[in-house]
Order: C-alpha cells, then structure tokens, then sequence
C-alpha cells in the first residue's frame, strides 16, 4: 500500500501551484488583457460561486535571519475566491483564488482562469496565452529589480597593513 499520490495527481498539482503563484503576482490590467487575448474575445464560461470575492487580512510572519525563530510581522489585506464552472460547461472544476490587496476583480479572473486550466477544452491555450506570458513578465521584472539592486552593491576589502 503507497501513501504517496499518483504520479500524474502529483505533477497537476505542482502545475497547479505554479500558476496559481503566477496569478496571485499579476495584476489585475494584465490579467484582463491576457485573459481576453486567451478567450479570443468569448465570453467567459458560466460559473456558479462557492464564495463570492471577500476581503480579509491574514498574519504574515517572518523569521529572525530568515532561519531562525519565527514572528509576526503584521497583517495584511487579501481578497480571496472560490468558484466553479457550471456543469454545462462540460466540466465542474473548482477555481480558487487569494491575493494580497482589495480587488475583488482580480480575484475573480484569477479563480475563473484557475478552474478553466483545469479542463481539457481551454488549458492548453491558456497555458500558452494567459499563464506563460504572465511568467516571462514576473521573470523579467525580479531581473530588473535583481540588476538595479546589483548595480548599487558596494563591495567592502581589507587592506593588510605592511609591517
């Protein structure tokens, strides 16, 4: 008897993870705008919610040098989602979303793109038009951020005195 989960359960769920990461770090214009490229200007399957979009805050924490005990640093606001997809649609899969911030939009985008990934009929061309593109632009920006940080580094010697 395995206690581990199935291969491919596995690989979907690490997938899942991965575009999820992508979608919480989108904003909402380029979530949209990528969202309405994918759809090719279709409207948006028909979805039922199992929690409309609400507003909360949720307890960051942090750890002293990054390893060591752990703290609360403070609050943040997130909005979070939980759909899914109408059973006409051909498929009832679930869609969920949080992010940090009050757009209640967003979190809906974010949960509808979540659910269709999930099914046959739109994932792949959501992977290539809405989750990739997305991923290359949150790419490039930690990059630039990395490159401007790097060009401020100071780089500290020590001379050895001559005896």
């Amino acid at each position: 008897m395995s206690t581990s989960p199935e291969p491919d359960v596995a690989a979907s769920s690490t997938a899942r993870r991965q575009w999820m990461a992508v979608l919480a770090r989108t904003p909402r214009d380029a979530l949209k705008a990528a969202f309405d490229a994918a759809l090719e200007g279709a409207s948006a399957p028909a979805y039922d919610w199992l929690r409309a979009p609400d507003i909360g805050l949720a307890m960051v924490r942090g750890r002293i040098g990054g390893t060591g005990d752990a703290f609360n640093v403070g609050e943040v606001t997130v909005t979070r989602a939980t759909l899914r997809l109408k059973a006409d649609e051909g498929s009832t899969s679930v869609g969920v979303a949080v992010h940090m911030g009050r757009d209640k939009e967003r979190a809906t985008l974010a949960a509808l793109a979540d659910a269709l990934l999930q099914t046959p009929r739109y994932a792949d061309r959501l992977q290539a038009l809405l989750i990739e593109p997305l991923e290359a632009r949150i790419a490039e920006e930690r990059r630039r951020k990395e490159a401007e940080a790097a060009s401020t580094r100071v780089e500290f010697f020590t001379m050895v005195r001559g005896e």
